[in-house]
């Protein structure tokens, strides 16, 4: 609380209870030893620093993908007008699971997987996508 008060701003970009509910092992390990020890409270600081950096270093993580994507999408919001195409590119900015092939855009999109393949080709034309793979292991990647 101390040291959100010192910021003097009611804005957070780190979330000192996410981590801590990341590290919960760790975090009630070093509250047991903690109240074990008689008065010293230095290994609970390191421990609480240490956490604390992570959550700041995650952050950092968040806003470079954010800020990623919008320079992205100001870059390419008018060379991008299907909403298929948009809902994918989003998911793969946001953490696509496996590989993007026709056949998944198809089933995410619902749409035949001739009409995704076509959308994914006017992506890879655009140089927003590459294909990867030849056949059945035909895949698209991100191009940043």
């Amino acid at each position: 609380m101390l040291l959100s008060r010192a910021d003097e701003t009611p804005l957070r970009f780190y979330s000192m209870s996410a981590q801590i509910q990341k590290e919960k092992k760790g975090y009630y390990d070093i509250l047991e030893h903690t109240q074990k020890s008689p008065g010293n409270i230095t290994e609970w600081l390191n421990w609480f620093l240490t956490c604390l950096s992570r959550s700041i270093e995650n952050a950092n993580m968040v806003i470079d993908k954010i800020a990623r994507k919008a320079v992205f999408w100001r870059n390419n919001a008018l060379l991008v007008s299907d909403e298929r195409q948009r809902k994918i590119l989003n998911m793969l900015f946001d953490g696509f699971d496996g590989h993007l092939t026709s056949s998944k855009f198809g089933k995410i999109a619902r749409c035949s997987q001739d009409t995704a393949g076509r959308l994914l080709k006017d992506l890879v034309g655009k140089g927003i996508l590459s294909q990867e793979g030849a056949g059945r292991n035909t895949h698209y990647v991100l191009v940043l």
